[in-house]
Formats: structure tokens, C-alpha cells, sequence
């Protein structure tokens, strides 16, 4: 055990406070500081803690960022998602490949670089992307990543490779991103002017009852996808009994093809932590804590510079905006990889210190959530709407959308169009008037909700983005004439099974007997008996999974056999009688093939 891993744990613990909930932090420092977490490491967490081993070993090996073998001093993460491959990240990865001379999952023998996959990293509108350590790179080519390979042997310094910045904040010394932040169409709400402070002014003038009746009177709903009414979950955190109260924002949008949060937090933070902390005078809490997804943390500087700047000005901490008695305050807890803490127990558990594991409910959050207190955990999007309503009433918001989804939606759009980017367009809109705004006209297929979502055919283009009819917490993702939807299918079941806990076995299990059937059918292998033993399957890991990831992670197969059948049905035929598919003989004879020299006689059927 070195001295100097034994100092950094002792101090990060002791500025913490010593504090078992902030594990996830203290992992993080030593993760950053020494490459990984070791077995010293984690023992001396433990004893700083007070807490046991088994403890820490169970974050560390949870989350996709820590690491309890050595590391490369610098990590290169190629996304995978399908809007990745689909614009070339396959290319990009065997240039990156060769170029280190190392494999996925390898480090190189001099242990500067480590090359691995990742899911989603929030860049679709700019794929291909990779994460470099903290450093994001976007729009790569297989010549850029050799270009970056020995840029990085020059300096080792990713932070160099930033020559040009993005648009927005992204140029922010803070920020210091290439990024961009491709704000294609700006609403009336969300990308609205704005007065700084005057909407927590206006709801500290009112009492909280009358906070949420305004929040209620604005039909707002959740803006991450479920579409629970905000002032009613504010309504029932209020009335539970406790004398501690907390404010969540979730700000983990790991769902493949989701972005437009990414952009809030880079050009409103002010709305975000507006929002915040009038749940906080709403519910009667003190504390908020926003949970930043680990491939945003290049925003954590200028976060935390704007908490900074609020707190200097009266807007956070005691007697906010002169408000006796109101103390609010907000921390910045980062996630480090794990799309599941996006359901909001989970979160919950990242936020104290442990495995991103979701709870059973009841209790609901709203009941007994952050620390077994009662909670609200709020969307980053319907904070900034809170922000806008108590700004200028229930009434203006109303003024847009629909009767059962009131305001605007944020649609983050990627794939086969022209005009990727983030879009704030009025509830009501029609998928084909979207395609046309976003240069997708020619779709074959629109992935509404990320892969979670549903699979919608042409016909159905005229149907509404709106909770009453095609409901989604922001993703679209746009397939055009060529692609496969089958595979497409598959890969998003790849990332489910990657993403899962493992706690429950529908969701553990179900998903690999659901990708294997359906990677059979595209091989030309399956029957017509495989498309109801999809069906039935699905249905069972749906209804039986714990969470919402297993609850809704069949759905790329049931949507595109409900909307897309016959492309299932022209791959399954019938066998002779007593002949099934299973077995690939040919694959099977191969090495002996190879061995004597001769191909053997195969029998079609």
C-alpha cells in the first residue's frame, strides 16, 4: 500500500466529511488520481468510511467507469449506438485500433492507452463520437483517429486535442468542448427569453400550496418520458410525512439518441437550478442534488461555477432572495456509467453511495426516497418548465400544445435526415411534419422514445407527438431506405442486456433468449413458430421485470413485430418434419474441413 494512495483516500474522505453516501465520489477521485481502484484502495475506502469492503468492491464493479485493474492513462471510449454505426463508427474504431496495435477491451504494454466500446454518450447528432478520458470528440473519421492517436503520443494531454470549440457555451473556458450544440428550431418556452431570479422571486411571494396549484394548473407533466404530472408528485412529496425533504434532477439521459438535456445544461443551467429550487420552496426541502450523467463531465466546471455565482447572488443557500427561513442549496452528484440510473430509485441509490440497483415500489420517492426521505426526482426539461410558468403563469404555457400534453417538447433527432439537433416544437406535431422539419422525409421507419420506445411505420406518420398518442421523452431516431430494422432490433436488445443490473432474471435472462431467437431469424435460420415465442417472451420479461429498463427493454422486438411483421415473416419458412435449424451443421464440419483439405456435401432443406 503506497503512501500516497493512503494520504489521497484520507483526504478526500475527511473533505467529504466522512460521509458513506459520497462514496461515489470518493471512488471517482481515485479512479482519476491512480487509474483504477485497487484492492488497497478499496480496503482504505472502507476503513475511511466506515463501511465494509464488500461495500465498495459492489460500486466499484457496478458502474462501467470505475475500474479495479489497471488502466491506460488514457482511456478511449468509441460509442457504439446504433446512430454511431450507422454513420461509421466501426471504421473509426479499426482505425483506432490500428493505429495503438491493441484490441477492444486491451491496454497497450507501455500502459498509456486503453481502447474500449461504450453505449450512448449523448453525441448522435454528431457521430461518430468517443470519450477521451473526460474529452469529447465528435464527427470522427478513420483519419482523425489516427491523427488523434499521435497527437495524443505527442502530448498525452486530451485536453489538446480541443482546436476548435462548439457553438454556444461549449466555447466557455469551463466548457472547452468541440461540441456543438446543433439548436436547430427555439420555442416559446424552453429557449424563451428569460429574467434571472424573477421566476423564484415570483413563487417565493406566493405560498407553496400555491406553487403547486400553479404547477398544476399548467398540466405539466414529466418531460423524461413517463409523463407523470408534475404538480401532483410535488402535491404528494409535500404532504408525506418526514422533517427532511429533497429535490432530485435528473440529469442521467443515458437513452440511445437522447440529447437535448446535454444542451439545456450547457446554455440554461440558471433555468435548471431555477426549477430546482422552487420544488425545493414547493415541498419544503433544503437540499437538491442534480445527478450528472460520467459522459457530461466535462460540464461539471461550469455547473459548478454557475452554483457558484447563484449562491454570490442570493439565489441558493440562506434566505434565498431574502425569503427568512427558505435555506436551499444544490450539489452536483456524478454518475460514471450506468444507463439503469436513469429510472429514478436507482438513482436514488447512486446518489447514497451504492450499486445504481432500483427499488421495488411502493414506497414511491415521493413517499420515502433520497436517504428514506421523501423526494421528488424531476426531469432537467421539466425543471425548466417550472422555471417558465412561474415566470409567466399557468396560462401563457397552456397557450401551446394540447388538451392532455400541455406546452412544448424538446425532440432530440438524429439518423437519416439533414438537420440533426434539438428542436422545441409545440405537443400536437405529426411525425411526417417533423421528418420534413428535420430533412427525413424519405424514412422508412422512426424509432420514437430511444430504444425503449416504439418502432413507428409509415403509415403511421400521421399520428401526434403528444402523451395521448406518440409519447417520448425526447429521442428520435430516423431510419431511411436501406437500413435493416431487424438488426436494428438486435443491437438495441445488445444494449439492454449490456445495461441490465442483473437483478431480476425476466430482465437478465429474457433478454438474451429474446436476442438469441431474433439473431437466429436474421440468419436465415428461424420458423414461423419463433414469431409467437417472440411474442409470448417479450410479454413475460415486460410484465414481470422489476423496473422500467426490463419493462420496456422488449419493446424494439414487439414494435417491429407489430409494425413490421412481414419482414420477420420472409425470413422464417417451414422445415421438413423433425429437422430444426438450431444446429449449424456446416460451422460444426468446418475444422474438420479445413484439416482434410475438401468441402462436404450439404443438403439444403
Amino acid at each position: 500500500m503506497s503512501d500516497a494512495l493512503e494520504s489521497f483516500v484520507r483526504k478526500t474522505c475527511a473533505e467529504l466529511g466522512h460521509d458513506r453516501t459520497r462514496m461515489m465520489d470518493v471512488v471517482r477521485a481515485v479512479q482519476t488520481q491512480f487509474g483504477c481502484v485497487s484492492n488497497a484502495a478499496m480496503n482504505l475506502i472502507a476503513r475511511e468510511l466506515k463501511t465494509h469492503r464488500v461495500e465498495v468492491e459492489s460500486v466499484v464493479s457496478f458502474y462501467a467507469f470505475f475500474s479495479q485493474r489497471q488502466k491506460g492513462k488514457v482511456i478511449i471510449r468509441v460509442c457504439d449506438d446504433v446512430i454511431d454505426r450507422m454513420a461509421g463508427a466501426e471504421l473509426v474504431a479499426k482505425a483506432f485500433s490500428e493505429e495503438l496495435g491493441i484490441g477492444f477491451g486491451q491496454t497497450s504494454a507501455d500502459g498509456k492507452f486503453s481502447l474500449e466500446w461504450t453505449p450512448c454518450i449523448g453525441m448522435c447528432d454528431q457521430a461518430p463520437a468517443a470519450l477521451i478520458n473526460d474529452v469529447v470528440v465528435t464527427e470522427l473519421t478513420g483519419d482523425r483517429a489516427r491523427e488523434i492517436v499521435r497527437e495524443l503520443r505527442n502530448h498525452m494531454d486530451p485536453r489538446k486535442l480541443v482546436r476548435r470549440h462548439g457553438d454556444g457555451n461549449n466555447g466557455h473556458e469551463l466548457v472547452n468542448a468541440m461540441v456543438n450544440n446543433n439548436i436547430r428550431k427555439r420555442g416559446p418556452v424552453i429557449f424563451s427569453p428569460t429574467n434571472r431570479g424573477e421566476a423564484i422571486r415570483k413563487a417565493l411571494a406566493m405560498s407553496p400550496a400555491e406553487v403547486i396549484r400553479a404547477v398544476k394548473t399548467a398540466r405539466l407533466r414529466g418531460r423524461g418520458g413517463a409523463g407523470f404530472p408534475c404538480g401532483m408528485k410535488w402535491e404528494f412529496t409535500r404532504a408525506a410525512p418526514g422533517d427532511r425533504k429533497f429535490v432530485l434532477c435528473n440529469a442521467d439521459e443515458g437513452e440511445p439518441g437522447t440529447f437535448k438535456d446535454r444542451v439545456i445544461l450547457t446554455e440554461l443551467p440558471d433555468r435548471v437550478f431555477a426549477g430546482m429550487t422552487i420544488a425545493g420552496y414547493a415541498i419544503g426541502a433544503q437540499t437538491g442534488i442534480l445527478y450528472l450523467r460520467g459522459e457530461y463531465a466535462y460540464l461539471r466546471a461550469f455547473l459548478e461555477d454557475t452554483l457558484a455565482k447563484r449562491r454570490a447572488d442570493g439565489l441558493l443557500g440562506k434566505n434565498v432572495c431574502g425569503k427568512p427561513g427558505f435555506d436551499f442549496d444544490i450539489r452536483i452528484q456524478m454518475g460514471a456509467g450506468a444507463y439503469v440510473c436513469g429510472e429514478e430509485t436507482a438513482l436514488i441509490s447512486s446518489c447514497e453511495g451504492q450499486r445504481g440497483d432500483p427499488k421495488n415500489r411502493p414506497p414511491f420517492p415521493a413517499q420515502k426516497g433520497y436517504l428514506g426521505c421523501p423526494t421528488v426526482v424531476n426531469n432537467v426539461e421539466t425543471l425548466c418548465c417550472v422555471t417558465k410558468i412561474l415566470e409567466e403563469g399557468p396560462a401563457t404555457f397552456c397557450e401551446y400544445g394540447t388538451q392532455g400534453s400541455s406546452g412544448t417538447k424538446l425532440l432530440s433527432i438524429s439518423g437519416d435526415c439533414t438537420r440533426p439537433g434539438v428542436y422545441e416544437v409545440p405537443f400536437g406535431l405529426t411525425v411526417t411534419e417533423m421528418l420534413k422539419m428535420a430533412g427525413g422525409e424519405d424514412a422508412i421507419a422512426v424509432q420514437m422514445g430511444g430504444a425503449s420506445g416504439q418502432m413507428v411505420p409509415p403509415k403511421d406518420f400521421g399520428r401526434k407527438i403528444c402523451y395521448d398518442d406518440l409519447a417520448t421523452g425526447g429521442s428520435v431516431m430516423i431510419f431511411g431506405p436501406g437500413r435493416d430494422l431487424l438488426k436494428v432490433a438486435s443491437r438495441f436488445l445488445e444494449f439492454f442486456i449490456e445495461e441490465s443490473c442483473g437483478t431480476c432474471t425476466p430482465c437478465r435472462a429474457g433478454n438474451v433468449l429474446l436476442k438469441e431467437r431474433l439473431d437466429r431469424i436474421i440468419a436465415g435460420k428461424g420458423e414461423p413458430t419463433d414469431l409467437p415465442y417472440l411474442e409470448e417472451l417479450g410479454e413475460t420479461i415486460k410484465a414481470t421485470s422489476r423496473c422500467g429498463l426490463g419493462q420496456t427493454s422488449p419493446n424494439p422486438v414487439l414494435t417491429t413485430l407489430k409494425n413490421f411483421r412481414p419482414l420477420y415473416e420472409a425470413l422464417v419458412k417451414e422445415r421438413p418434419v423433425g429437422l430444426r435449424p438450431e444446429f449449424d451443421l456446416q460451422a460444426a464440419v468446418s475444422a474438420a474441413e479445413a484439416i482434410v483439405g475438401r468441402k462436404s456435401v450439404h443438403v439444403e432443406t
